[in-house]
């Protein structure tokens, strides 16, 4: 999962993936959509000065994923008639939305407060560590998961995304350039968590937000 020394990081491949979406479009998740404009500006920076190691085009908004839905079913109607009605192990269905809306009703989470730690790597993606104090995101993930399997779940390791490797490089080329970046810490805190989708068949396309769930005060309820 993480990049480890003196190894070869996995590229992203140029190309489409029919065999992952059989004709579906949209591909839905439960993330966290960054604000902070001095933050925004920091990562923008960091996209920039990696650029010539990390995949492009990339339109997706930095984020902070929460919980990976699968193949939201209400806008792949088309790739849903193409496979005859045949439900895969990956759709989600509104059902499954209306299920998650409620069990995130029923808890009392308040604003989340978050921040940003060192630049690090994954195998396949440059990003940045979310420290999570409260551990109120996983409260968040257990609340999702009492109803709906996350798709391809690994150990939840909370972060930002900078890009996509677009080359194998040796991993110690990109360690050697993140020791010479000056990082920066920022404060992260939110009201509210989305629920959007991304088209499968454009790598690193944007997300578009389907639904905000208002993190409700103890005292208070969520709102839609």
């Amino acid at each position: 999962m993480f990049l480890k020394p003196s190894t070869t990081v996995v590229p992203t491949l140029d190309q489409d993936y029919p065999d992952w979406h059989q004709g579906r479009q949209h591909y839905a998740l439960w993330y966290l959509e960054i604000l902070e404009p001095e933050l925004l500006a920091y990562l923008t920076a960091l996209r920039e000065h990696f650029s010539d190691i990390l995949y492009t085009p990339n339109t997706r908004q930095f984020h902070i994923t929460l919980f990976i839905c699968g193949f939201f079913e209400s806008v792949n109607a088309q790739g849903m008639a193409k496979r005859q009605g045949l439900k895969l192990d990956d759709d989600y269905g509104i059902e499954q939305l209306k299920q998650h809306q409620q069990q995130l009703k029923q808890c009392s989470h308040g604003n989340l407060r978050l921040c940003t730690g060192k630049i690090n790597s994954f195998q396949s993606a440059l990003f940045i560590e979310v420290q999570d104090p409260e551990q109120k995101l996983k409260q968040i993930r257990n609340a999702l998961n009492l109803h709906h399997e996350e798709i391809a779940a690994l150990e939840y390791c909370p972060h930002i995304t900078i890009g996509l490797y677009k080359n194998a490089i040796n991993s110690d080329d990109v360690f050697a350039r993140i020791k010479e970046i000056q990082q920066q810490t920022f404060n992260i805190e939110t009201q509210h968590i989305t629920f959007g989708t991304y088209q499968a068949q454009i790598l690193q396309g944007p997300l578009s937000a389907y639904y905000h769930h208002q993190l409700q005060q103890k005292s208070g309820m969520a709102t839609t």
